[in-house]
Parts: C-alpha cells; sequence; structure tokens
C-alpha cells in the first residue's frame, strides 16, 4: 500500500502528499489510528481527504496510507434488520467493541463474517451464466428471499456450485470465464458507493407507491421508481410523513438514511419499527428494513457516505427484482457537509455559501432512482415466494425499482432557498409542508396548492383498472374545488361567509369536508394511518355526493342551516375511521345523504 503524510489539517479536511499513485475517491487511513477517509481532490502532489472521524489530535507529519481502492460497501444476506453508520459499519458491533461511545479508528465488516446462511443453488455445473444472474437463494428471513446473483462484471460456465450453509467469505461455487479464469461465487458482492450498478434498461414508470396517506396517494402521488421531494420547516412533520411512508407504502424493501438529523428522530425509528407489522407480511417491519444512521453529532463528512452508501444498498435489491424506497433525510445536512468542505477547500462559493456543484451532486443521486430492467436472465423457478409483492413471477422478465423520497429541511421553510430549489429541477413530486397546516393541528401539513405530482398522466391507467374510470375525475373536481376555496376565503374573511351566494357557501362547505374529512389524516391513529385506493375513491365519492345532494336540495328550497346541520354530516366525518372491509358504510351514508338533503324534511322551516 502506497504511504504518504499529513501536511495540513482544516477540520474534517486533511492535506497529503506522497500518495501519487492514488485515485480520487479512493479510500485512505489517516493518522496512527487508521481513521478512514476519501479523496476528493487532487492537485499536483498533494491530494485533500474527507476524513469520515474526528480528526482532533491529528497533526503535519502523521501518515496516510492509501488501501488502493475506492469507499464499497459489501452486499449480501445480513443487510436486512441492521443498522450502520454511514460509511457502513454496523452500530452493534461497534458497540460490543468500544461501549456505548464510539471510539476512533474502530472498524468492523458490513456482513457478520460469522453468521452462517443456508444456501439453496437454482443453476447446476455446466450452465451458463451472465452478469446479474440469480445462481441460489438464501431465504434471510420471512419476508425477503435473498438472490444470489453474478456479480455484474463476471459472466461464464458454471465450473461447480453446491447447496449448503456458508458464511459469506466462502465460495459457494466458482464460474470459469471466457479468458479461462476461476472467478468465486460468494454469497457477497462489493460494490463502490460513488459508481451505480448497471442494468439493462430503464423503464417508464406505470404503477403508484402506495402509501396510504391520502393526500399523498389521491392528490400527489409518487410512481415506483420515481423520485419526491419533502420540504418544510422545523416542526412541520417531515419526519413523520416519511415514516408513514417506509411502515405503509407497497414497497419491499425500506432503506432509512438518517442524514445528519437528531439522534432522537433515529431512535424513534429503532424502537418503533422492531414492534410495527408489516401489513403485508404479519412480520416486524424491520425485517424488510435497512437503517443507516448518521446524525447531526456524528462526523459531518459522512453525511455524503451515508447518502451513496443508502442509494447503493438500494439498487442491490433493485437489481434482485425488487421495489425499493429510498428514504433520505434530510439532504439538506448533506448539503451543509458539502458547504463546509468546499469552504475549507477554498472553493469559489455560489449561492448562500454552497458549491457551485450543488445541483449537479444532487441530480446525480437522485438520478439513481428509476424503475429498470435489470442486468441477468428471468427468475429460476423456486426464487419468487408466496410472500413476495414484487410485479415480476419466475420465468418473466425481471425488473426492479428504486424510489426516492428527499426531505429538504430549509432555513425558516423558505423554499426559494438553493437546496430546495436545485432538488425541485430534478424530483417529479413536490410535497410542501406548511407550518401554518401544522400550527392548526392539520397532519399531514401538505399544501394543496403549491405541491405538485408530475405523474398525474402516468398513474391514470392503473387507477382506471384498479380503482375505476371516475377516481381522476374526483380527484381534479375536488382539486377545482379547493382551488375556488382559496380564492373566496379572501372574500370571507373580508366581508363574512354570509355575503357568499347560497352556491358558494356550499362549495366552502365541501372543501372543508375534503381538508377535515380526507386529506387530515392521524398517523398515530390505528384505524386511520392506512387508506387503501378502494376506500379513497370511496371518500371522494361520498363527499361529492354531499356537494351535489347539498346544491340540489337548495335548488330545491331547502334552507342552508339544515344542509350544513344535516345528522349525515357526522356519519360523513367519521366514515374515515371505517374498516376496509367494511366498504357498505358508504353505501348506508349515501343512501342517508339522499334522504336527508333532498327529503322532504328540508325543504319547510327556517329561510336561509
Amino acid at each position: 500500500m502506497e504511504q504518504g503524510r499529513i501536511v495540513k489539517v482544516a477540520g474534517p479536511l486533511v492535506v497529503a502528499e506522497g500518495l501519487a499513485l492514488s485515485r480520487m475517491y479512493d479510500l485512505v487511513r489517516v493518522g496512527a489510528e487508521g481513521l478512514m477517509g476519501e479523496i476528493i481532490e487532487m492537485r499536483g502532489t498533494r491530494c485533500s481527504i474527507q476524513v469520515y472521524e474526528e480528526t482532533e489530535g491529528l497533526g503535519p507529519g502523521d501518515p496516510v496510507e492509501s488501501t488502493g481502492a475506492p469507499l464499497s460497501v459489501e452486499l449480501g444476506p445480513g443487510l436486512l434488520g441492521s443498522v450502520y453508520d454511514g460509511v457502513q459499519r454496523p452500530l452493534d458491533a461497534l458497540e460490543a467493541l468500544t461501549g456505548a461511545f464510539l471510539a476512533r479508528g474502530v472498524t468492523a465488516p458490513g456482513l457478520s463474517r460469522e453468521a452462517k446462511w443456508a444456501f439453496d443453488a437454482t443453476v447446476t455445473v455446466g450452465d451458463r451464466v451472465e452478469a446479474g444472474d440469480v445462481v441460489g437463494i438464501v431465504q434471510e428471513n420471512k419476508v425477503i428471499t435473498h438472490r444470489i446473483m453474478v456479480p455484474p462484471n463476471v459472466s461464464g460456465t458454471v465450473q461447480d456450485i453446491a447447496s449448503g450453509t456458508y458464511t459469506v467469505e466462502q465460495p459457494v461455487g466458482h464460474i470459469l470465464t471466457e479468458d479461462g479464469s476461476l472467478e468465486d461465487l460468494l454469497l457477497m458482492q462489493k460494490w463502490p458507493v460513488r459508481v451505480p450498478r448497471p442494468y439493462r434498461g430503464k423503464l417508464s414508470v406505470d404503477e403508484p407507491l402506495v402509501t396510504g396517506t391520502r393526500v399523498i396517494d389521491t392528490f400527489f402521488p409518487l410512481m415506483k421508481g420515481g423520485v419526491s421531494c419533502i420540504p418544510g420547516p422545523f416542526g412541520a412533520g417531515k419526519t413523520v410523513t416519511q415514516h408513514q411512508i417506509a411502515k405503509w407504502s407497497n414497497a419491499e424493501v425500506v432503506i432509512f438514511i438518517g442524514c445528519g438529523e437528531r439522534g432522537n428522530e433515529m431512535t424513534d425509528v429503532l424502537m418503533e419499527f422492531p414492534e410495527l407489522v408489516d401489513p403485508y407480511s404479519g412480520e416486524p417491519l424491520l425485517k424488510r428494513t435497512v437503517l443507516v444512521a448518521n446524525t447531526s453529532n456524528m462526523p459531518v463528512a459522512a453525511r455524503e457516505a451515508s447518502v451513496y452508501t443508502g442509494i447503493t444498498m438500494a439498487e442491490y435489491f433493485r437489481d434482485m427484482g425488487y421495489n425499493v424506497v429510498l428514504q433520505a433525510d434530510s439532504t439538506s445536512r448533506w448539503a451543509e457537509a458539502m458547504r463546509e468542505i468546499s469552504g475549507r477547500l477554498e472553493e469559489m462559493p455560489g449561492d448562500e455559501g454552497y458549491p457551485a456543484y450543488l445541483g449537479t451532486k444532487l441530480a446525480a443521486f437522485y438520478e439513481r432512482a428509476g424503475k429498470v430492467a435489470t442486468l441477468g436472465g428471468p427468475l429460476p423457478e423456486g426464487t419468487v415466494s408466496g410472500e413476495d409483492a414484487s410485479a415480476d413471477k419466475a420465468g418473466s422478465e425481471r425488473i426492479g425499482s428504486v424510489s426516492v423520497v428527499g426531505s429538504v429541511s430549509p432555513p425558516g421553510g423558505d423554499l426559494s432557498e438553493p437546496v430546495v430549489q436545485n432538488t425541485l429541477r430534478v424530483v417529479k413530486v413536490f410535497w410542501a409542508l406548511q407550518d401554518t397546516l401544522a400550527f392548526q393541528r392539520h397532519f399531514p401539513a401538505i399544501d394543496w396548492l403549491t405541491s405538485y405530482s408530475l405523474y398525474l398522466d402516468k398513474v391514470k391507467p392503473y387507477w382506471v383498472e384498479n380503482v375505476g374510470t371516475e377516481f381522476r375525475p374526483r380527484r381534479d373536481h375536488c382539486m377545482e374545488i379547493l382551488q375556488r376555496e382559496s380564492e373566496l376565503a379572501e372574500i370571507a374573511r373580508l366581508v363574512g361567509v354570509d355575503a357568499l351566494s347560497p352556491e358558494e357557501q356550499i362549495l366552502m362547505e365541501t372543501a372543508k369536508s375534503i381538508r377535515e374529512d380526507f386529506m387530515q389524516q392521524n398517523a398515530f391513529r390505528d384505524d386511520d394511518q392506512f387508506t387503501s385506493l378502494a376506500k379513497q375513491d370511496r371518500l371522494l365519492k361520498m363527499i361529492l355526493l354531499f356537494h351535489e345532494k347539498a346544491l340540489e336540495a337548495h335548488a330545491q328550497g331547502a334552507p342552508l342551516k339544515r344542509i350544513f346541520t344535516a345528522p349525515v354530516r357526522e356519519r360523513i366525518t367519521r366514515a374515515k375511521y371505517s374498516e376496509e372491509d367494511q366498504m357498505s358504510v358508504f353505501d348506508e351514508i349515501g343512501s342517508d345523504i339522499e334522504t336527508q338533503l333532498v327529503g322532504e324534511g328540508l325543504k319547510v322551516g327556517d329561510a336561509r
């Protein structure tokens, strides 16, 4: 290994010389303790290194040793249910070595070397295999079948392979390549985090990521393989919204990155997820989750590594044919780390001190999302378990996706700041959280007037086939009502609601019902955490039926006061708490709307 020496230390940035043979993004060990770092700039004989651990005590003359390889992650059985720091060191293993407080220079492999896994081969000796082909499976847990694949840069003929029990370092077989060399087949792969994993081709998204959150699924849907952004000020509910997506989305695998957020938020995840039951498998949610915890009190530079570590893990499960959702909370903390490193590199700053390449870095990260046709042939028989909810089946083309949900924490909720604006240039879904809604206890605090989704045309065929032809028109009608309400609200604040026409007052009442009875959702209430698309459709139909019958009743002479205080209003309000298998409730409410709003009882009585 090549060895150099430190000439300058500036916080997390170390400048070294004597590493002439090293390359950009090579992993290096800094100082006597071997602190982990990465080369991020080379100028002449000197290279700049961002160190992923505390640099206190380092000084000029201390040794720097290059590993000659880029920062890579270990991919294989044992990932699911694990909690890592930003550079894939398992926190439970580090705790066993150093106690509750992590010591510098301590390392541990990303995957356990002692754990043994039952491998079941799906190919035989003499079979021709290409990069990405599935050669066997490991039943990692009851939720996910871990498909062991040929590494992306290997192809040839299976020389030998055997089912049995192996560690991740023991070869399960060998592949004879075209050049006559033998390649070990391991349960584990290593992949550099900054290099996107290859795939056969990118596909157009055509299926929504169903989250169970009504305002998202109906008004601003995200597709499997899509990218979205959740900006909002402190306390507006970014983290809770991301937790809900992680808990209830119909993705098979969840990668949750705590990028520079407070430690108590990651603690909530660690305490909640083992107790939560996955609605699709009945097993603990943690069994389909990988947590990358890089909190605000950890070294700043490691925030960048945590983002790339998470997306590389997501691509690995995508290559197996799974749908993956990656949560990054929050990319603002990553941008702040870039700003600090850029300042110490003495680069020309861009807007608000952020580096000029901020937009490029964010775009490169989000572009690793998508729905793809993976490398390798179809899944062999026996590799698709009954619990597997992925769209592909054995014998068909293998399709996988990575959906990215990135939260942004702009200071004071200012959506014009550089991180938000650069993110909006590359994402297709914008869920804008408003502190005013949060102060009103309206959660999720997603502003329906500024949020948007560019996937509405993509999702329409799925809605038509799986929900009904009227779902999109109902959604659009509700949006028109909400937009009209915002215009009338200004008039109502100035001269009072009574100055509006009866039709406008009915519209205002309907908009209130859409906001409170449909959009508002309690993430901590068991009967309101998740709503299926079918139930969302019935809720919209019910609210719009009330609107239609209220207008009809008024035209027949019914006073507004009696329309707005009809007993059925309470049933409409409580309809969202009905069980998923009790859709008959909506038929009963619809019948009540018909009889109470246009019945004889409302045609007489007090004038408006």
